[in-house]
């Protein structure tokens, strides 16, 4: 086992990175997670899953509007 510095970041997968977004969206991530996500993502992750976290939320929205407004 090797000890990781706290310079050493490891990049994390696409799918983390929508995790994180989700979660950042609903605002319920803790400070720690903050700040280890602050280092260890790729920023066009962060930027490709903010896009598709807000079409999603945008998508949701029309479809509410619709349903209730005849």
């Amino acid at each position: 086992m090797s000890a990781s510095k706290p310079g050493d970041s490891e990049k994390r997968s696409f799918f983390a990175t929508l995790q994180a977004v989700f979660w950042s969206f609903v605002g319920l991530r803790r400070r720690a997670d903050y700040e280890k996500d602050a280092t260890s993502f790729n920023p066009f992750y962060v930027i490709g899953a903010g896009l598709i976290g807000v079409a999603l939320f945008i998508a949701v929205l029309i479809v509410i509007v619709k349903m209730v407004v005849p």
